[in-house]
């Protein structure tokens, strides 16, 4: 039987090679057996706990082998999996659980201490099912707290549940313009086209040993999860600390003989400069794939001389379309500055640019991108409206009434075909591979009762493509540390500005507006005075 739903990747790769490894986390090895027999018996008890088909199941713990098994279990119960980012703020957790309705939470007694405070902040909770062997502690108010020791008695054998490829697999949140941040719906269908096209394209086969760096709240992460089940490949967990130590990524990927590498293109600035590379080092990498930001050409193509045996591949794609374009790297000329085109579109997805006018924009000429296909998102939980206006009757007049997914993402496609990342719309920016809206920073500021007036603008940056720079203006004593712990409790760390700038007022547009176009030109200026 060919696989249409997620887990039963899983399932096939463990009836063919039950004793390979699948997953290792530090020490730690889970065969493809153990692993499916444990997230059997997860699913089992998750079943017995009230989970239904199409439900959403929080995961809140560290990336683990145990969060493996729980986003499996997940699935086998028919359920959608939500990541929950463990170092975020409790507040904007508590608020992603109740926007979604989760019940049910799967977690490490590491955030024992924030169950209560989750509970507080929104979370619906009913039930917690902690999955490592830590002492979880009290239970929260009115929430049932089941150690590990309850998935035991559970068989390992799937429970029966049916399913369809259009069912929800997974819901992501990014940052969201009006304060909050928005979950991104996607379905079984919309992973397994990038799944089935990224297994394909590179060839990934059970000898492979793919490298996991990215957190599961964060789309990077499906491909490191299903396509390695996809192949009865073994992923290797990233330890959170590594990424912080270029010269300890290179450690990682040498001692686990990694052959596939994913991650954003900052991880591999850093490990080009202070990795302590040299030619033909790390001989085990055969194909290393970033995406999430612009990657600086002058690394890139130092990074490639260094790596001459390694295919290097840019993959693009809002979080609303997994991956929907790809481009493999060709030897860069020397002087080659401009960054690498983002590509074409994979296989069963399309893509095309639509002029201001809305017609579609020929090649050379500058449009938004457009993508049409199965990898495109159902929409965003609960939110019709902002669903509206990202889903769009297909500007082309085929009349064939699929919607199309707006990326708000401004590209120009040249004479090979391939397109070009120009700029975004809107006032979004990407910084260290995340998704990340102005907006939002500003709502955060504007907690802090001495803030007047506030506004967030973006810093070119070589290594992680934007620093975040907040003006504010304040009345009475305002300074950068209450305004960092402000953001700390509302805004994962990725988002918290990295510059301060005070000013007694903000410039004003004719209309009475934050003139942020003068506020973005003076910090230009500023960057070349440096």
């Amino acid at each position: 039987m060919t696989a249409y739903l997620l887990h039963q990747l899983l399932e096939t790769s463990a009836a063919r090679r039950p004793d390979a490894p699948a997953v290792q986390d530090g020490e730690r090895i889970l065969s493809y057996a153990d692993l499916d027999g444990r997230a059997n018996q997860l699913a089992h008890l998750l079943l017995e706990l009230g989970v239904d088909r199409g439900d959403r199941v929080g995961l809140y713990l560290d990336k683990s082998l145990e969060s493996i098994v729980g986003l499996f279990a997940v699935l086998k119960a028919g359920a959608g999996y939500v990541p929950l980012d463990p170092q975020a703020p409790v507040a904007r957790l508590g608020y992603i659980a109740g926007d979604c309705d989760i019940r049910c939470l799967l977690s490490g007694s590491e955030k024992a201490a924030s169950w209560q405070a989750l509970v507080d902040a929104g979370a619906p909770l009913q039930a917690i099912v902690v999955l490592n062997a830590g002492d979880p502690g009290e239970a929260p108010d009115g929430v049932a707290v089941h150690a590990s020791s309850a998935v035991d008695h559970h068989p390992r054998v799937a429970p029966v549940v049916g399913g369809i490829d259009l069912d929800l697999a997974y819901i992501l949140y990014t940052s969201g313009s009006t304060g909050e941040p928005k979950g991104v719906v996607l379905t079984h269908l919309n992973a397994m086209t990038f799944v089935r096209w990224a297994h394909d394209r590179f060839s990934v086969g059970p000898d492979d040993r793919l490298s996991s760096h990215a957190p599961l709240h964060f789309d990077l992460s499906v491909f490191d999860v299903f396509v390695a089940a996809a192949s009865g490949a073994l992923v290797v967990l990233v330890p959170a600390r590594t990424s912080v130590f270029p010269r300890e990524v290179a450690h990682f990927i040498d001692a686990n003989a990694i052959t596939v590498w994913y991650s954003v293109p900052s991880v591999l600035t850093m490990l080009t400069l202070r990795g302590g590379l040299e030619a033909g080092s790390l001989p085990s990498l055969r194909a290393l794939l970033f995406a999430g930001e612009v990657f600086p050409t002058k690394y890139l193509r130092r990074l490639m001389e260094l790596l001459p045996h390694a295919s290097f591949h840019n993959l693009y794609g809002p979080t609303e379309t997994n991956v929907c374009t790809h481009f493999e790297v060709p030897s860069l000329p020397d002087d080659q500055v401009e960054p690498i085109p983002i590509g074409a579109a994979i296989a069963d997805v399309e893509v095309f640019a639509v002029s201001e006018e809305g017609r579609i924009a020929r090649r050379g000429e500058v449009g938004e991108l457009h993508v049409r296909g199965t990898t495109v998102m159902s929409g965003y939980w609960g939110d019709s409206e902002r669903t509206r206006a990202a889903l769009v009757a297909d500007p082309t007049g085929s009349g064939r009434g699929d919607l199309v997914y707006r990326t708000g993402d401004l590209v120009q496609e040249d004479d090979d075909g391939q397109y070009r990342f120009l700029g975004r719309r809107d006032a979004q920016i990407k910084a260290r591979g995340y998704r990340i809206e102005l907006g939002e920073i500003e709502t955060a500021l504007y907690a802090n009762p001495q803030v007047l007036e506030c506004a967030v603008v973006a810093i070119p940056d070589e290594v992680h493509t934007n620093k975040i720079k907040a003006y504010v203006s304040g009345g009475g004593e305002v300074d950068q540390a209450a305004l960092v712990a402000t953001c700390a409790e509302r805004l994962p760390r990725y988002m918290i500005p990295e510059i301060f700038e005070f000013r007694d007022v903000l410039p004003k547009t004719s209309t009475g507006k934050i003139d942020r176009q003068a506020l973005a030109g003076a910090t230009e200026l500023q960057g070349v005075a440096k």
